[in-house]
């Protein structure tokens, strides 16, 4: 070797690309890792035991074992996460369907039955009522009692 040997490693704008791309791949390395485990405890379809030797596996052998965990049950990984999903979303529904249910404005015809009732109970006069009445069918206001 008579002449000057450069290596890739020598020139620094490609010593900086390399150490951005092991960096990236280190950080997607534990986005899998973490995506696994969460998978693993995740899957109503595995026992306990089942699913501690997953683990196991995958923190002895963690390349190997996330590997061999994505090769062997990856494909249901993603069913897994959207059934989670749509739980969750139809929970949040159901929950804002029920929290809206009651705090709804009251109709006509509702402000008219509880006016029947209050008078029915005694608690306003005859004429308190058609007074309330008026003004409900007028639409320019509920009838509250102060």
């Amino acid at each position: 070797m008579t002449g000057d040997t450069y290596l890739a490693y020598d020139y620094p704008l490609l010593s900086a690309f390399w150490t951005m791309l092991i960096f990236f791949l280190w950080i997607m390395w534990f986005v899998l890792l973490f995506r696994v485990v969460v998978d693993i405890f995740r899957d109503d379809d595995l026992s306990g035991w089942a699913k501690a030797g997953w683990l196991v596996f995958c923190i002895c052998l963690p390349f190997l074992g996330v590997f061999v965990y994505v090769v062997a049950r990856g494909k249901n990984m993603g069913r897994r996460e959207r059934a989670q999903a749509k739980e969750q979303q139809r929970q949040f529904d159901d929950y804002i369907r029920e929290t809206a249910k009651g705090t709804g404005p009251t109709s006509s015809v509702d402000e008219l039955a509880r006016l029947s009732e209050i008078k029915a109970r005694g608690d306003i006069t005859d004429e308190e009522f058609d007074r309330a009445k008026q003004l409900v069918l007028s639409g320019h206001g509920t009838a509250h009692r102060g």
